[in-house]
């Protein structure tokens, strides 16, 4: 029973509200920016529309028009606006993942699942590597905070993200959009809608995005990094043989091949995570990048992200009338290649790579339907994952030093294939009855069988000099640096809800719930061959459980020209799956946590064509009981920067404050209308481990963003000039403790650095027709 927001076309006095009087004051003609921010809900399995008022579910959704109007093209911008939410780059454009009230992933091995769902079209996206999608042809976004499980598809811990594409429909038409900026960045997108018969009907998307890059590698000037070369297209088609029956048949892809993997290289001589910047790096033959620059820097081999996705589905909506039945069967695919300059330096010391070859089917049935006061929905999911990865390094600087001479030793680099297998299937339902005209009682349950099945090597290789490429064809296979890991686990769990709904008035919602999540166990993937980590302690860990209890409200209010929705909720997990990089390793760790806290959003039409959003999130949240971790066995690493046995920590990207705001005034000129809009996002300070060093902290910063539209009086275009980031923030994305030299028990003496884009401008002109 999957609920999305749909968005139901206003005027253009007001963008983010649409209420009874707003709805009341329609007059303008062309209704291309002005759109409510949430007005009807619809529950797909039960086809009944219920405003988003009345469901007792934090959610925070975008139409089309706030999309194009922020200028979102990358499926990861979205979370800019909604309170409490952050997008994670565990391993810059190589993954992507989303953190929702403290909970998220900062893994970047791709056999580990997100705890915040996504999902395209009803469809599950598993793969961290294939979550950062263009954005285009999208009817609208949802974002659910909590976990999630009784309803539909798979269940998650923390919440989930729903792209909601652009169907086909009834009328001849489509849509254009060119924008040209910063770096010589060109992107353009369009859509096609055809009918062929009043049963048929197709919709075609395109977008590509292409372009130089923000980083200049000083030892190859004329071949910056993180340059802009990606595609993607759709094709959607539905049959509509009657009114009680629809078929959506959708085909995808998506291609990316970029410069990447860049770093700056910031000195940490001293182990514990201590920046040293004025120290040159004695394990990098004296190297210091000192110039101040975050977007410049030495790569003696710049780093690339081929990555190629693609994938099929058909969903089936059959209204037999005492109940609706809903069928979505899924295939996708990822592949990605992925490599980096590690060491950030001329110095050819250790280049780091990442490989993914991943096919997901998924099988989801519903049916759901109401009768009287009583509503209902019972389903099954499917899903049969096979994950084969790689993780490694072209290491000669590292492995000459840990072991010797290359040409003694005969290998200077890893590469660790690995074999995930996910067999999952579950039953869920969910009840609702409507005790009085006020009073709701919600109750819903899932069950989980879940399979999983991994092989590990560690494997020690002789890769050519010049190589480039983790799985080059080239290198030679050496031999296992220890015992391959067989691993099998078989994991069954249950989730639950508990809600009671309140409708004071008609204008005034209160709900609290109680939710049990579940996240099933798994393995990991360590990089470096040292016995330690390849045990069961190490790469097994446990099923999490979460309990989770919230209360809220939402309120219309000022006639419909104020809307205040909020909640304040307690998290308490058993066997918390926390994130933890212990030397060159990442590792998910199973440990306790409690997270707490609110989030208030604010939208308000004060005066005709203005509009204002306020949003803002406190989290409170720790991770205790950290097994203590402290490398004092014979391995090449010596003793690295440890987890305190029993430390309390906070967990990573999690700041304490997030606000974010919006202002968009909007006004009559004699040809049409201008609107203005700024829009910004703060982050309170936070990390990127559970180490909590002074190498792994990001201070607290502000972005924001500012933009100009035209909008002509009873055209079908419009003009719209924008800046991103304009007070130039320099601010961290990810970050790597390597802080310590080989001789003092770390490791590189050195901190990598991922900062966000710098200030960009642009302009884009769309189009319907």
């Amino acid at each position: 029973m999957t609920m999305h927001i749909k968005n139901t076309i206003s005027s253009r006095k007001s963008y983010l509200l649409a209420g009874a009087a707003l709805l009341a004051t329609v007059t303008a003609a062309q209704p291309t920016m002005a759109q409510m921010l949430m007005d009807e809900v619809i529950v797909t399995a039960q086809k009944r529309a219920q405003s988003a008022q009345d469901v007792g579910i934090s959610i925070t959704a975008f139409s089309r028009s706030q999309l194009e109007a922020m200028g979102y093209t990358n499926a990861q911008e979205v979370t800019a606006m909604a309170a409490g939410v952050s997008t994670l780059q565990p391993n810059g454009e190589a993954n992507y993942s989303i953190g929702i009230r403290g909970v998220a992933n900062n893994d970047f091995t791709t056999n580990v699942e997100s705890p915040v769902a996504i999902y395209v079209d009803e469809v599950y996206i598993s793969q961290m590597s294939g979550a950062g999608f263009m954005l285009f042809d999208v009817e609208r976004v949802e974002i659910l905070r909590g976990p999630q499980g009784t309803l539909f598809g798979r269940n998650a811990t923390g919440g989930l993200v729903h792209y909601v594409t652009t169907k086909p429909g009834p009328e001849f038409g489509g849509y254009g959009s060119v924008t040209y900026g910063s770096f010589d960045r060109i992107k353009v997108q369009g859509a096609v809608n055809t009918p062929i018969n009043d049963k048929l009907a197709v919709r075609t998307s395109f977008s590509t995005h292409q372009g130089g890059g923000y980083v200049t590698n000083r030892l190859q000037p004329d071949r910056d990094l993180n340059n802009a070369n990606e595609s993607a297209g759709r094709v959607q088609l539905l049959f509509s043989p009657n009114e009680e029956v629809d078929l959506l048949l959708n085909a995808r892809f998506g291609e990316q091949d970029i410069r990447t993997g860049f770093f700056e290289n910031v000195s940490s001589e001293n182990p514990d995570g201590v920046l040293t910047p004025t120290i040159p790096n004695t394990t990098l033959n004296g190297f210091l990048d000192n110039d101040g620059d975050p977007f410049s820097g030495e790569f003696d081999s710049p780093g690339r992200n081929k990555l190629d996705t693609y994938g099929f589905s058909g969903t089936l909506n059959w209204d037999f009338g005492w109940a609706e039945l809903t069928s979505i069967t899924d295939f996708q695919s990822v592949e990605r290649n992925y490599i980096e300059d590690s060491d950030a330096s001329p110095v050819k010391f250790f280049n780091f790579f990442l490989t993914t070859d991943a096919e997901q089917y998924s099988q989801e049935i519903r049916l759901g339907g109401e009768q009287d006061n009583f509503k209902w929905v019972g389903g099954f999911f499917y899903m049969d994952l096979e994950v084969s990865d790689t993780n490694g390094a072209i290491a000669p600087g590292l492995m000459e030093a840990f072991f010797g001479p290359i040409d003694v030793i005969g290998f200077n680099g890893i590469r660790n294939p690995y074999v995930a297998n996910t067999e999952t299937w579950s039953l869920f339902g969910q009840v609702e009855y409507e005790v009085t005209d006020q009073m709701t009682l919600i109750g819903g349950f899932r069950y989980i069988d879940e399979d999983k099945d991994f092989f590990y090597r560690d494997v020690l290789f002789l890769f050519p000099d010049t190589s480039v490429n983790g799985l080059d064809p080239n290198a030679i296979e050496i031999g296992d640096a220890l015992t391959p890991f067989t691993g099998e686990r078989k994991d069954t769990n249950w989730s639950a809800r508990v809600q009671a709904n309140y409708q004071a008035n008609e204008d005034l919602l209160i709900y609290a719930s109680w939710n049990r999540g579940v996240k099933s166990g798994g393995f990991n993937a360590p990089l470096l061959p040292t016995d330690v980590f390849v045990t069961d302690e190490f790469i097994t860990y446990d099923p999490e459980e979460l309990d989770a209890f919230e209360v809220g409200f939402k309120w219309d209010f000022a006639d419909g020209k104020a809307r205040l929705n909020g909640s304040v909720y307690y998290y308490d997990y058993n066997n918390y799956q926390a994130f933890a990089i212990i030397g060159l390793d990442t590792f998910t760790l199973n440990a306790d946590a409690e997270n707490k806290g609110f989030e208030l959003e604010l939208q308000l039409n004060p005066v005709e064509g203005m509009d204002v959003q306020f949003g803002i999130a406190y989290i409170d949240a720790d991770v205790t009981n950290v097994p203590g971790i402290t490398i004092d066995v014979e391995t090449p690493l010596g003793t690295v920067n440890a987890i305190r046995p029993g430390a309390t920590v906070s967990p990573v990207q999690t700041p304490k404050w997030n606000l974010n705001g919006l202002i968009r005034h909007e006004f009559p000129v004699a040809t049409g209308a201008i609107a203005i809009q700024v829009d910004g996002q703060y982050r309170d300070e936070h990390t990127f481990g559970l180490l909590e060093t002074e190498a792994l902290t990001e201070d607290g910063y502000f972005v924001g963003n500012a933009s100009i539209s035209y909008l002509p009086e009873d055209q079908n275009w419009s003009l719209r000039f924008f800046v991103k980031n304009f007070t130039d923030e320099e601010y961290l994305l990810q970050t790597f403790d390597l802080s310590g030299t080989l001789e003092n028990g770390g490791i590189f003496g050195l901190t990598e650095q991922y900062f966000a884009p710098p200030r960009t401008w642009g302009a884009n002109i769309s189009f319907e027709f």
